[in-house]
Order: structure tokens, then sequence, then C-alpha cells
């Protein structure tokens, strides 16, 4: 691919990631997000996604389509620094879904991703621990077609997407067009967390931004070209972006 084709589309999710500066920038956007008044999709930003805009321009189209992006882990504050702007809060869909529903307590969620039995483990937990109704549970295998009809027939309030990248952006953005108050959360591997089927690593190796390391440990086969390949081909391309960045401010 020609170096600035995927220079600018990595210039347009960067344009796009919404930044949350502190606590109370982040309580400003659970409350927006809560009560959204027409379909509204939040997408989250990794060093994964970041790999994949740059070979998949139908990835990159979706994505961007999203009304909401968030910076998610270290490897999108690093290339923030990078390029001198402040990377604020890492706004991990793992740690701000599970907020994010405790603000639908008592409301509809549709539960759409990985497979059973950790799907239903997954509706049954957050049911008991924030509230929420779940009225649409199906795994993550079916066509584009499924869901919409689900959306269409169950009317969720709020719906969770685990299909991981670059499926569950796809389905976003076509069910952003069935229309009607609903936020739709692209939610990569959070039923697998919610559901028992991944473990989180411990919270000082989080803290420390570690926790690609510990699911590698712990998936070797699946992980391995996220992260062995992956994260050395992201910083190869960060230094690439600084460097055009820096020349095209340097001719202006």
């Amino acid at each position: 691919m020609a170096q600035w084709l995927w220079q600018e589309r990595w210039k347009r999710i960067i344009c796009q990631l919404e930044v949350v500066a502190d606590g109370a920038s982040a309580q400003h956007l659970l409350d927006r997000l809560a009560t959204p008044e027409t379909a509204t999709v939040l997408g989250f930003v990794n060093a994964h996604a970041m790999n994949l805009v740059v070979r998949d321009g139908a990835y990159c189209q979706a994505l961007s389509a999203a009304d909401v992006l968030l910076r998610d882990g270290s490897g999108m504050a690093m290339l923030y620094r990078r390029l001198g702007l402040e990377p604020g809060l890492n706004m991990n869909g793992t740690d701000f879904i599970p907020t994010l529903m405790v603000a639908y307590r008592g409301r509809r969620v549709a539960f759409w991703g990985t497979r059973q039995p950790f799907l239903d483990q997954a509706a049954q937990r957050c049911e008991s621990l924030f509230g929420v109704v779940p009225v649409s549970v199906h795994d993550g295998f079916a066509s584009v077609e499924t869901y919409l009809q689900l959306a269409r027939e169950q009317r969720p309030e709020l719906i969770v997407l685990g299909m991981g990248m670059p499926k569950q952006e796809a389905v976003a953005a076509r069910l952003a067009a069935v229309g009607g108050p609903c936020l739709i959360v692209c939610g990569g591997a959070i039923l697998d967390f919610l559901g028992g089927k991944v473990s989180r690593a411990p919270g000082w190796l989080r803290r420390l931004g570690g926790e690609w390391l510990y699911r590698l440990v712990r998936e070797p086969r699946r992980l391995f070209m996220r992260y062995v390949v992956g994260n050395p081909l992201f910083l190869l391309r960060t230094l690439l972006y600084r460097r055009a960045v820096d020349s095209a401010r340097r001719t202006v």
C-alpha cells in the first residue's frame, strides 16, 4: 500500500478520537451516552485497530462511521505522546462498558457476540450486577441481517457487540441505519470477560499497561499475530507517521 494512503487513514481516525481529559469529562461522556437521541455508535481504538486500518479500507470506513471513538490502551497513548498530544485517560472498553451498563439499569439491553455458554453467562452476570434487562441474546456468528431483524423486533436501548474487529464495526454501522434512540457499543472481548471465558490481568499489571502481555501468555496461538507481530508493526508505523507529520509541519 502506498505510504500516503495508510497515513491518511491514521490521520482520519486520530482526528476523530475523543480525548477524555479527566474524571469530570468521563462523567459528562457517560451522561451523554446514557441518553442518546438517535442511534449512536461507540467504538474503541487500540493498536490492533490501527494496524487493521492500514490493510482494510472497509474496516477504516466502518470504524470512522462511529459517532464516538475512544482511545484504548498504552500503545495509543504512546502514539499521542509521539505526536506531542495529551492522550488523556485510558478509556478501554473492558473497564468503561460495565460502568456504562450501570447507567442503563432497568433498561432493555441486547447482547450479541461470543459463543455459548459464555454468552448466557455474560448476560446473566450483567443482569445481576448492573440491573439491566436482557431482551436479546445471540452469538456473534450470524449474518448482519439477523442482527438488523433482532433490532427491529426487540428495540433494545443498548446493544453490546462482542464479535471482535472488524465484524462488530461493520455490524454497528448497519445497525445505526435502523434508526431510533439506541447506543450501539463495539465491545471486542467484553462478553468473553463478563462470561468467564477470559480472565483479566491483575490490577497492578493493568495499571502498568501490560494486560496485553497477560492475554498473550494465556492465549498465545490466537493472539500471536496481534501482539508479537502487530505491536512492533504498530511502533514502526508510529515512528513513520510521526516523521510524516513533522515533515508536513516543516513545509507549511
